[in-house]
């Protein structure tokens, strides 16, 4: 079963959402997973962050998670869709895809301990 496995919140200003959402959720931030362009929530299930962009989108960012990225990058291409180039970082190999009617979504793989 293909479940939810983490997502992003965008906004132009990461401290100003750190204000925000610590005042009205309470929310806690993990400053070791964050830097200046990414600010992580601090236990939550599913984990997710808030992500610094230039112009936000007025919706979270969903990252799926799969046991094998490059395997689900083919059939989404194969299905009419289309699949960025995945990408690996310290918590696992991601990418943005999109369906075939160009929604766009992100599947995740996490790494070994995520």
């Amino acid at each position: 079963m293909i479940q939810l496995g983490y997502f992003t919140i965008d906004t132009p200003d990461i401290d100003k959402a750190r204000a925000f959402y610590s005042a009205v959720f309470g929310w806690r931030f993990d400053e070791a997973s964050s830097h200046p362009t990414y600010l992580h929530v601090a236990e939550s299930d599913p984990p997710f962050g808030f992500t610094k962009v230039e112009r936000a989108r007025d919706f979270a960012h969903l990252y799926f998670k799969v046991e094998d990225v490059d395997a689900l990058c083919k059939r989404v291409t194969e299905l009419g869709g289309k699949a960025a180039i995945p990408s690996d970082s310290a918590t696992g190999r991601s990418v943005v895809v999109s369906d075939d009617q160009g929604v766009s979504f992100s599947l995740w793989q996490p790494a070994a301990g995520f």
